[in-house]
């Protein structure tokens, strides 16, 4: 089946290139035209006050107002109408009676007829000016009175054709019009960079395309469960969808910002934006565990800044802590059923042997030892998720080759937690104490528990090394860890999972020194009774 035809994209840049000429065009045009309006008024105006100034001259000059008086006037007069429009550049300079009979023109054959057009108000000593239509065709014209001891004897006219008006009026368009040309040509190279600037930035796309690559970018942004943020080379925050800003906490105001100053947990602000690749990283935010991947985003060979990926990996953090407590009960278990069948093989050989007495002196002590254990787990409380994981715990220990017990007093009436915080908590704080005695000849670890449904105290002793101020300071943050050579995502995670939980009930973690020379961590939580 044939695809659908889709009519000639024209690009953003084209369409943008094409509007700036239309629109240089259409201002040179209405540029030039106001100049021309604008110069063609200007030498009207010029071409009436010269005319005026001209014709008054005239009018005054004792040499016309002699020869006046003559009987024969036009004799004196013609030379020197003509004299004087030759000299100022206008086209005619006519002397007359009141009666318009004609003393001077400068065609000849019209002189002693009368003056053809308006005299307006100039026989009553006025001066009119009008542009009219005479024997030389349209001109700009003045009438002004010639006066002789107080009385109007004569009048002079002096006209200036509108073609010769218009002249001017192109000469000095023609030079607008090379300024014009010269800022249209300015004009559309403007236009060409642009448009250049324009298509690179914008790909070659079409509007269309641009606001459907927006609408679907956007709401894929928006329909994504993992957060993902984009960040500049300097570091700061471009882009973070939905999922990015609830599960890091920005504020409204995020955009153009770093991480730090947002208030994003250091250990992970440090991370964000430093250029590193990174997969699958755990770092602790407020009471969520994620898992962070980072990479470089580039276009054209150049590094643009950074992509980060966020998961929230704190349920699964949580099951698979209640899955490794299962797994270890399920380990301490499977050797106790082991160990109790080769108690079981022993006791039968020494029945089979005919040596009754010792057999039930074995199982005798296996089975108290077996009590005592039971005895010491449930002796604390009667709290299912506790009791399993001290019981593995307790074969941990064993397997390891460490003695771990249960100080006296211990109790518990209730857990203010839920049974995966409790699985974080006690798992954690005994797995640090079975990995700092392990170098030690003799390995002790005491747990110390007192709970009900509102309080919650916790201290886990050992006789390791010990923590000194700057260890201690810093045990709780991500990624800190005395084991060495260590390294993964997951490394330091489990003292951090323990404050973030302690964090989230409003309580306390601290780390010292215990009276066995180790260490001792010691979580507070809720109202002590």
């Amino acid at each position: 089946m044939e695809g659908r035809r889709t009519a000639p994209r024209s690009s953003v840049a084209r369409q943008v290139f094409t509007l700036q000429l239309v629109v240089v065009g259409a201002l040179v045009v209405i540029a030039t035209a106001l100049a021309y309006v604008d110069a063609r008024a200007s030498l009207l105006s010029d071409a009436r006050t010269r005319a005026v100034d001209i014709a008054q001259t005239v009018a005054d000059s004792p040499a016309v107002v002699r020869a006046l008086r003559t009987p024969d006037p036009m004799t004196r007069i013609q030379p020197f109408a003509e004299q004087v429009r030759r000299d100022t550049g206008t086209d005619f300079v006519v002397v007359m009676g009141l009666d318009r009979t004609r003393y001077s023109h400068p065609n000849p054959a019209l002189l002693g007829k009368p003056f053809i057009g308006d005299l307006g108000g100039a026989p009553d000593g006025e001066v009119f000016t009008q542009e009219a239509t005479g024997t030389l065709g349209p001109s700009m014209r003045s009438v002004v009175p010639v006066v002789d001891d107080d009385r109007v004897v004569a009048l002079v006219s002096v006209g200036i054709t509108l073609d010769k008006v218009s002249e001017a009026v192109w000469e000095r368009v023609a030079r607008l019009a090379v300024v014009a040309v010269g800022l249209l040509a300015l004009g559309t190279a403007g236009a060409w960079l642009i448009n250049r600037r324009l298509r690179r930035q914008t790909h070659g796309m079409g509007e269309q395309e641009i606001t459907r690559m927006y609408e679907f970018y956007d709401a894929m942004l928006h329909a994504v469960r993992e957060g993902l943020v984009l960040l500049d080379t300097d570091g700061r925050l471009q882009l973070a969808n939905d999922e990015a800003v609830r599960l890091l906490g920005l504020p409204a105001d995020w955009r153009d910002r770093t991480p730090a100053e947002l208030g994003v947990p250091a250990s992970l602000a440090g991370v964000l934006g430093d250029g590193r690749e990174r997969d699958d990283e755990i770092h602790l935010v407020d009471d969520r565990v994620l898992l962070v991947s980072q990479g470089p985003a580039t276009w054209d060979g150049r590094v643009l800044g950074s992509v980060v990926t966020l998961r929230d990996h704190t349920e699964l953090t949580e099951v698979s802590g209640r899955l490794d407590t299962v797994q270890q009960l399920t380990d301490t278990l499977r050797a106790q059923t082991h160990e109790a069948a080769n108690q079981l093989h022993t006791v039968v050989s020494l029945i089979e042997l005919g040596r009754p007495e010792e057999a039930v002196g074995f199982a005798t002590s296996q089975a108290r030892a077996a009590q005592g254990l039971a005895d010491r787990v449930h002796g604390v409380g009667e709290e299912p998720v506790l009791a399993a994981i001290l019981l593995g715990k307790t074969g941990v220990a064993s397997e390891r080759g460490v003695e771990l017990s249960i100080a006296e007093g211990s109790a518990v009436e209730g857990l203010p937690l839920e049974a995966g915080e409790i699985v974080t908590v006690v798992g954690n704080l005994l797995d640090n104490a079975f990995d700092a005695v392990a170098e030690q000849p003799e390995r002790r670890v005491v747990l110390r528990i007192e709970a009900d449904a509102r309080w919650f105290a916790l201290d886990v002793s050992d006789n390791g090394p010990g923590l000194d101020a700057e260890a201690a300071e810093r045990a709780f943050e991500r990624g800190w860890s005395t084991k060495p050579g260590e390294s993964g995502v997951g490394r330091g995670l489990g003292l951090a999972l323990v404050a973030q939980v302690v964090r989230r009930h409003g309580g306390t973690i601290e780390a010292g020194r215990s009276s066995m020379g180790g260490a001792v961590f010691s979580v507070r939580i809720g109202d002590e009774p």
